[in-house]
């Protein structure tokens, strides 16, 4: 995608990004929170939204769950009108909290009239704000349930984190498929912006065979920046912070910088 593309894309309405992945521990809400961060601190008005019940997005820059009206609330609601939290110390970012509820919520859901689409409902509910959102995050629960396929429905982007080993690769087809499916059920405006490796670590061989892999088969649908394993980056979520305000030095920060300048300059 080029950059005009992108770009026209945000004067139209925000990038809506579905950050997805059903494989555990590969790095999705540690993408969510820091490139939110980043994007944010490139002055673009940047929202995420928490839609795994384990709330680690919201809990990661230090922000409690809102009581009411939940996000749950909010997904069962279709004249919801939600009111994100700004970010205490970060300007242009914001936060539709978590909700723990939602491991439950299925079922809900399930009984909604159009149940893929409660998530899109959300997102026109924020129009009433009248803030012009230039970038929105979806951080999705690691499961193909019907709260991944609401944020594939709702999305204009998918982006999947990847980690650098083989059974990442073997659970990649799952995810793809589920994006080809809202592509032809609910979604056709649905794109792929990238395949990012995350937890890289360049002196094994493994990290090295697992990225050839990758590039072989994806092609120029994997980003180029990769994030790598980094102990400051592991530890800047339980001080509520992003990694640019926890060490911007680190390798972890100026990686998350890379990708940033790399979707805002290239696309996918």
């Amino acid at each position: 995608m080029s950059e005009a593309h992108l770009e026209g894309e945000v004067r139209n309405g925000p990038v809506i990004v579905a950050v997805a992945n059903q494989k555990g521990g590969v790095g999705k809400t540690t993408t969510v929170i820091n490139l939110a961060a980043c994007l944010a601190a490139s002055e673009k008005l940047t929202l995420i939204i928490d839609l795994d019940p384990q709330c680690n997005a919201t809990s990661g820059i230090a922000c409690e769950s809102q009581e009411e009206p939940s996000l749950l609330d909010l997904l069962l609601d279709p004249a919801a009108h939600p009111q994100p939290l700004p970010h205490p110390t970060i300007p242009r970012l914001e936060i539709l909290t978590g909700c723990p509820d939602l491991v439950g919520g299925e079922k809900l859901l399930s009984e909604m009239p159009d149940p893929a689409h409660c998530v899109r409902r959300i997102l026109e509910g924020l129009s009433h704000n009248e803030k012009k959102y230039d970038f929105v995050f979806l951080d999705c629960p690691p499961a193909l349930n019907l709260i991944t396929l609401n944020a594939l429905s709702s999305a204009t982007h998918l982006l999947v984190p990847v980690q650098a080993e083989y059974f990442a690769l073997e659970g990649l087809t799952d995810i793809l498929e589920s994006f080809e499916f809202a592509r032809q059920n609910t979604n056709q405006n649905l794109q792929l912006l990238g395949l990012l490796l995350t937890m890289v670590d360049s002196r094994t061989n493994l990290s090295v065979e697992v990225e050839n892999e990758l590039r072989r088969h994806y092609g120029d649908k994997v980003f180029k920046t990769t994030i790598p394993r980094n102990v400051r980056l592991s530890e800047a979520p339980s001080h509520g912070l992003p990694i640019i305000l926890y060490d911007i030095w680190s390798r972890g920060a100026k990686a998350y910088m890379e990708l940033t300048k790399e979707i805002l300059n290239n696309g996918a």
